[in-house]
């Protein structure tokens, strides 16, 4: 009954006639194409492909044939590929914080304590020559929850204690000093890179794709829903290999504040994170197969800040990210051919 409610609520929110009216109109302001013929090709992307309107409008289906369109993971193909590849009652393991922060305790790399267990005494010994810390809910997605907590901003240990254990935050956290080439690109933010893996039917776990995430705007958070920025990484190179974009699909060939390149700069460890990535969802594994790992990378290391059990499926599928217009469904139905029967 979930999957078939799933289908059932995307397909009454994509049938709104507002909303096909709106989305037809921005598809033939980019394409130029008559509005009837776009709107029964869009119709028939979503029954063919499980495509929703805004697949089509942002990978640019108005220029592809049916042999292009079908290398695309799509919107409903995702979906399917999460329900059958993680067991939707075993997920808490990835979306609750604290619960990750036990399972993957050897892969974090900073140190982190739970709230629940934190007593006056060790809240102390935590913030001990330190001026700052990030305080997170258990549950939450897009940076949403999280905030910089300045020991200076409160009038004594005392009062911080009593905030941090308010209900607020289920973890706090040391604030990461990332590496020097990715403060250059945005200083005010922990920069990360997003790392999908699966692991295939042979029990091999692949890396689907590799990301960069940079904040923008001041925001001391990376996340697209939060302003930040997206880019590719060529994983054989260690650079970024494409312009960034917004969440909003604003391209960017240069960082919006700093003015840095994005082209071709050299991001670090990259083989690292990609590793570390690997190794986390073998711990993962068997429950759950497909994740999209959002990494750090120090001076002297990488590890993970968390997992996600639903990963993005637009990321490296732009039309500036795939000239060729090949998609992901190729690397999937490889590695994952059981998930399509």
């Amino acid at each position: 009954m979930g999957r078939l409610g799933y289908y059932f609520r995307v397909a009454s929110r994509a049938l709104n006639p507002k909303k096909i009216v709106r989305m037809v109109d921005r598809v033939h302001r980019r394409s130029g194409k008559n509005r009837f013929v776009l709107f029964w090709d869009m119709l028939w992307c979503g029954v063919r492909y499980g495509a929703g309107w805004n697949d089509y409008l942002i990978f640019g289906w108005y220029d592809m044939n049916a042999a292009q369109r079908d290398t695309y993971v799509t919107r409903v193909r995702n979906k399917k590929l999460i329900t059958r590849l993680n067991d939707q009652t075993k997920t808490d393991v990835i979306d609750n914080k604290g619960l990750f922060r036990k399972k993957f305790a050897a892969y974090l790399g900073r140190e982190v304590a739970d709230v629940r267990d934190l007593s006056r005494e060790d809240f102390a010994r935590f913030v001990e020559g330190r001026d700052a810390i990030i305080a997170k809910p258990y549950i939450g997605e897009s940076g949403k929850g999280i905030e910089k907590l300045k020991k200076a901003d409160f009038a004594d240990l005392d009062a911080f204690y009593d905030y941090v254990t308010s209900g607020r935050f289920g973890l706090i956290e040391e604030i990461i000093v990332q590496h020097p080439a990715l403060a250059h690109v945005y200083p005010h933010a922990l920069n990360t890179y997003r790392i999908v893996t699966v692991v295939g039917d042979d029990g091999e776990v692949y890396c689907a794709y590799a990301t960069a995430k940079f904040g923008a705007g001041g925001n001391f958070v990376d996340n697209m829903e939060n302003g930040g920025i997206c880019c590719p990484i060529d994983r054989e190179t260690g650079r970024l290999c494409g312009c960034a974009h917004t969440s909003a699909l604003k391209n960017y060939d240069r960082h919006p504040d700093t003015g840095v390149e994005l082209m071709g700069y050299p991001v670090p460890k990259v083989d690292e994170a990609v590793e570390i990535c690997r190794r986390a969802a073998r711990e993962a594994a068997p429950d759950i197969r497909f994740v999209g790992w959002d990494a750090f990378v120090t001076e002297q290391g990488v590890g993970i800040i968390e997992g996600n059990d639903y990963p993005g499926y637009d990321f490296w599928q732009l039309p500036e990210h795939t000239p060729d217009k090949i998609g992901l469904m190729p690397f999937f139905r490889k590695v994952v051919p059981g998930a399509f029967r």
